[in-house]
């Protein structure tokens, strides 16, 4: 999916809203995990009620990881799903891969060419050799990790150089003579506030894929205020707040609204 083909589906929806795929086979509602295929069928439930408020979907690959090969098989079919039934949604691989280049390059391989999504995490701590490799797919995006939403992001991410600039900020311009705004993505956490405003600094075109609104307790209106740009710039993603919203049988129908509610304050936003 292109640049311009997101940015249209956003402007059609009125949303920016990416739906976290992070379904843990332990909080799936008993009628769908007593039953076949707990896991797909959930997914596809899920999706049914929430693609018409969403641009994207994102499953965490470890939910899927963990279940060995019944859980890739899971993977597989609700990519396969969604591409054959909402081919407009655009599918993130949340995966945080990074290797050696040889390992970096049978990883997107993986993902691009046999799980065919349209973008992965990476994380950039083994510099510009280990994420090239995913790049240069048509149409296929590199979402990097530059300032997190999760409590030991400050352990390493907010380190400064004798210049005074923190360690995020040199991974977005590092990367970002890598490849362009059309190609890489980078993760900025919902609860950093006003410190949109320092990566938009450094990266004033690039789309942001964010994370921690809701149950993480990150402001959309914040995000919006410091990180919204012209083509609007943003994914924001909401993962347990939608997909957990009631664990009875009435999950998908409750899913459905948590993704309207945030649909519609995403349409005031985008005025």
């Amino acid at each position: 999916m292109t640049r311009k083909q997101l940015v249209e589906n956003i402007k059609a929806k009125k949303s920016f809203l990416c739906v976290g795929l992070d379904t843990d086979p332990l909080k799936i509602p008993r009628h769908i995990a007593e039953g076949p295929d707990p896991i797909f069928n959930f997914n596809k439930a899920i999706i049914d009620a929430t693609a018409p408020y969403c641009v994207a979907y994102k499953p965490n690959m470890a939910f899927y990881e963990s279940f060995g090969a019944a859980g890739w098989d899971a993977l597989e079919r609700t990519v396969r799903y969604l591409k054959e039934n909402y081919p407009d949604q655009f599918i993130i691989a949340d995966a945080k891969r990074g290797d050696i280049g040889n390992t970096s390059k049978l990883y997107a391989r993986s993902f691009f060419e046999h799980l065919d999504v349209d973008a992965i995490t990476v994380a950039p701590y083994m510099g510009e050799d280990s994420v090239t490799p995913f790049l240069g797919y048509e149409g296929k995006w590199v979402i990097l990790l530059a300032l997190t939403s999760n409590k030991g992001s400050h352990d390493f991410q907010l380190i400064k150089d004798a210049e005074g600039t923190p360690l995020f900020e040199q991974v977005i311009e590092k990367s970002s003579k890598w490849a362009g705004p059309d190609e890489m993505m980078y993760v900025v956490g919902a609860t950093q506030g006003r410190m949109f405003e320092d990566i938009r600094r450094v990266a004033p075109r690039s789309f942001l894929l964010v994370p921690g609104v809701g149950a993480q307790g990150g402001s959309l209106e914040e995000v919006v205020k410091y990180g919204m740009i012209d083509d609007c710039g943003l994914l924001v993603n909401s993962s347990r707040g939608i997909i957990y919203a009631s664990s009875g049988e009435d999950f998908a129908e409750r899913a459905g609204e948590e993704a309207r509610k945030l649909r519609d304050q995403m349409a005031a936003l985008l005025k």
